[in-house]
């Protein structure tokens, strides 16, 4: 996914924050997932600053569509951050999809689609809407 102009790099951070948030509550989370954020951070340009302000965030699950919507854009954004979708953050992905309240496969199935899409690199694609009729598709 290119880096899109209309994206808002701090709302992907609060998205990023949040996953990480609610991930920490988890019983047991394993290195590859850890090893797997810690990459996110860096690629989006996580500092100090923005670490400080974790300790201020209340993770929160989405309640509604649109937020939830938003959160899967984001979370996709950050796995096309350097071209190459992982095995390891489509892991990531479903866990926190499930936490979402979202079916398990969804994740997978989600990529399949866009990835199946005729992705042309020099053409800007809307992933929003494609996550978007996805969704409804699956009467999500």
């Amino acid at each position: 996914m290119s880096k899109e102009s209309s994206i808002d790099i701090e709302k992907v951070k609060k998205s990023y924050f949040n996953l990480l948030a609610v991930l920490m509550r988890s019983e047991k989370i394993e290195s590859k997932y850890i090893q797997c954020l810690v990459k996110w951070g860096i690629q989006l340009g996580v500092n100090v600053a923005d670490l400080k302000e974790l300790e201020k965030t209340n993770a929160t699950i989405p309640k509604d569509k649109a937020e939830k919507l938003e959160t899967l854009y984001h979370l996709i954004y950050m796995i096309y951050l350097d071209k190459i979708v992982e095995d390891v953050e489509l892991q990531v992905a479903a866990v926190y999809a499930e936490k979402l309240g979202f079916p398990k496969g969804l994740v997978g199935d989600l990529f399949k689609s866009i990835a199946t899409a005729g992705y042309d690199s020099h053409a800007t694609r809307d992933v929003r809407k494609e996550v978007e009729d996805f969704l409804k598709l699956q009467n999500i």
